[in-house]
Formats: structure tokens, sequence, C-alpha cells
């Protein structure tokens, strides 16, 4: 596969430190590669703190020489993507950033796993992607591990992937069944006092989850396997006394339930199951007293075998920029 040549110009040293050259082969894939009124170039200047002059097939990359490398790589993988027949969205831009910093800043283990290829999980309506390190870990462990934990804050990802992964072993016959849950804590003993029946009084509960559903099967066919029962979703308390088998199954918010809620869950897993938990530790609305279960599964599973744990933090955070502020100030005087 052709790629964009990195070459310095030859005029100046002073110019030597502070610019570098880019040159493509395909100017089609190069338009591509700029995006509409080089948006992509914009982008990637706002996040590197570097300036892309574009003349003919050569991107000229001034700033700081590290940035210019990021840069350079950066845009090499988003060629070789459109090559690839792929087309390139800001959130691919992201991903690419993320990779690189993290690659160069990263062990060999992680440099080795980066460069073994793309994870993609392909659904009916759209191929997904991690776009960190640890969206990239976990997305490994669900596929390596029958029982996985994914625990972070909020933004990173991590119901996200977990419905995606779900879906991609339905389509491909891996599960018969998709099971999501979530605890209901908000309502608790005002859950009565909801108007409509009991699908009406939690669904708002389950909102995220159907969210999720809708980004990856088409609408007609999420109705018709959740009206057949194929998918689920169900608050926590619904899986009392049930086993399980040949399922996927998603326990979402996982830190409001309690300890024997999250023991009652976990031993619902049967035969040719896997079983994701996900959940935010600093975000628990169980009364004061109440211990999480998620908190407590922690600690008691964290040294079983084949049970995956992954971590998350504010360098995940895939929403608004703003969100990854958010969260490091309340972790900040947390930590005070």
């Amino acid at each position: 596969m052709a790629h964009g040549v990195l070459k310095q110009p030859d005029s100046g040293e002073e110019k030597l430190e502070k610019s570098s050259q880019l040159e493509f082969a395909d100017n089609r894939l190069l338009i591509d590669l700029c995006g509409e009124f080089d948006r992509n170039l914009a982008e990637l200047e706002n996040k590197l703190s570097i300036q892309i002059v574009r003349r003919g097939n050569v991107l000229d990359l001034i700033g700081d020489k590290p940035a210019a490398k990021t840069a350079a790589l950066v845009l090499n993988a988003l060629y070789q993507r459109l090559e690839s027949g792929k087309l390139i969205e800001l959130p691919d831009i992201d991903r690419e950033i993320r990779f690189t910093l993290d690659g160069a800043k990263g062990s060999t283990d992680q440099m080795e796993m980066f460069s073994n290829g793309r994870f993609e999980i392909r659904t009916r309506k759209k191929t997904v992607e991690p776009r960190t390190e640890a969206q990239r870990t976990f997305v490994k462990s669900l596929t390596n591990n029958e029982l996985v934990f994914g625990i972070g804050p909020a933004g990173t990802g991590k119901t996200y992937l977990a419905v995606a992964v779900g879906v991609s072993k339905f389509i491909a016959g891996e599960v018969d069944k998709i099971i999501l849950s979530r605890p209901a804590v908000e309502a608790g003993e005002k859950l009565g006092y909801l108007p409509g029946d009991m699908k009406d009084k939690v669904d708002p509960y389950m909102q995220p989850l159907y969210d999720a559903l809708n980004d990856f099967l088409p609408a007609k066919q999420l109705a018709k396997l959740i009206e057949e029962k194929t998918i689920e979703i169900a608050p926590l308390a619904f899986m009392r006394g049930r086993t399980l088998a040949h399922s996927y199954i998603v326990l979402d918010e996982a830190q409001n339930a309690t300890s024997m809620q999250m023991k009652m869950f976990l031993t619902r897993l049967g035969e040719g199951s896997r079983m994701v938990i996900t959940g935010d530790g600093s975000q628990i609305d169980l009364p004061n007293g109440v211990r999480s279960g998620l908190l407590d599964a922690e600690s008691l599973l964290a040294n079983i075998p084949k049970i995956g744990f992954n971590y998350f933090t504010s360098k995940d955070v895939v929403r608004h920029p703003l969100v990854t502020t958010i969260i490091e100030a309340y972790d900040n005087r947390s930590q005070q």
C-alpha cells in the first residue's frame, strides 16, 4: 500500500526544526483525506497545535517535530483507511490521534497490539471501531472471556461497545439471545406511582440501552426481535430465578446493584453464554450504608482466571471534550 512520504524541506536550518512535508501519490484519495473544505486537516491542526498547508499532492506540516511526526503518522493511517475502501469521519481522526499518542508512550506490548490491525465490530447498521487503548483492550477481553467487567467514568463507551459486540455475536449466530439489564434504583418504591403498565414504568430507566441498540439494528428488525423476546431489555430485579443460556447478557450501571443483586445476577450465567458488567464506581446512587455490588464483585473476583477486568479513565472519554475536564475536576476534588 502506498503511503505519504515524510521528508524535510531543503531550505533553511530553522525550517528544518519547524516544518516537514508529506507527499501522497493518489490525488483522489488525498482529496478525501483532507475532507470537505479541508475539515479533516483543520481537526488535526486543532488537536495537535500545528499548521497544515496543502500544495498539490504535498502537505506541509508546520510545527514542532513531535507534533509533525504525530500528524504524519495519523495522516498515513487515515490514508491507509481510504485505500481499503473506508470513509473518514471526525471520530476516526480522534481515534488515530489517540492510538498514535498512546503507542508513542506505551510499552512494547502496546505497540504490538496496535500494529496487528484494527478491531472492527460489524453490526447491521454500522461498523464500530475502538477509539482508545482501553476501549480496544475491552473489546479484546469481550472476545476472549465469558465474564467481563468494564469499570470507569461516563462517556468512555463501555456500554456502547458491550452492546455492539453483543449485536455482532448475535448476527454471527454465536448466541441466540441478547439480554440487557439495569438496576432501576432511581425509581425505588415510587415505581408504582408512575403512569402506564410495568413496561411504561421501567422503560425510562432502560432508554440508554434502547439508544445503543438503535445504533446497530434497523428499527423494524429491532422491534420484531424485542417483540419475539429474542432481545430483552429488563430491570435487574426481573432476572431473579432465571438461567440465561446461549445468551449475551449485559448489566449496565452495575454500581447501583447491591451485593446480593450482583451475586444473583452473576449466578444467572448459563451454558454457552457471555456476560458483561459495566459501571462507574464514582456514581453510586444506593442509600448510605448499602455496599455497591460492583465494588464488592471487584474485590472478590479480581484474581479469578477467565474473568476480565477492564478499567477506563477520563482520558478514554469520547464525548464532548468538556466531559473529560468535568470528570477530572470531580476526581481531583475527591482525591483532595
